[in-house]
């Protein structure tokens, strides 16, 4: 199975240079994590919504930037500026599964483009679940981090039914 695992940046950068998914620290350790034990029997992908490039793929080096949007009207501003929501429409096609960790503000922007596609999971805010629930989307609340302990092992134990 191919999966697509979609994040936002942060403001922790471990070097200049490098793969993003090499120089991004913080909550995207997270992510990067269920990466990995997703990796192992299932071709994965990270594409990551950066604050300077928008939608970009995990493996495209980049250089560190200061301006990662944490507010809705970043979000919004990102958007207008790259399109992320739409690049994510077209990228998530060539995927079975793609998995959505982003924060409430940046999940409306993506339903509100269309831009997930019928098979999606995503831990986000419980004020999603209709519209989750009205497309066949799977969903996990999100409390806190990205994805959460309990939500990773929801995570693995679904995808080994896959």
């Amino acid at each position: 199975m191919r999966i697509l695992i979609v994040t936002n940046d942060g403001t922790v950068f471990l070097k200049d240079e490098g793969k993003a998914e090499e120089i991004l620290g913080g909550r995207v350790r997270e992510v990067l994590d269920l990466k990995r034990s997703l990796s192992d029997g299932h071709d994965v992908s990270l594409a990551l919504i950066s604050g300077r490039y928008g939608l970009i793929s995990g493996d495209r080096v980049i250089s560190q930037y200061s301006n990662a949007p944490d507010t809705s009207a970043g979000y919004a501003e990102l958007q207008t500026r790259t399109d992320y929501a739409g690049r994510l429409k077209v990228m998530s096609r060539s995927f079975d599964m793609t998995m959505v960790f982003v924060p409430k503000d940046m999940m409306r922007i993506l339903i509100a483009g269309g831009s997930l596609p019928r098979n999606t999971l995503a831990v986000t805010s419980p004020e999603f679940i209709d519209v989750f629930e009205k497309n066949g989307w799977k969903f996990l609340e999100r409390k806190g981090a990205r994805i959460g302990n309990k939500n990773a092992e929801s995570i693995r134990s679904l995808s080994s039914l896959l």
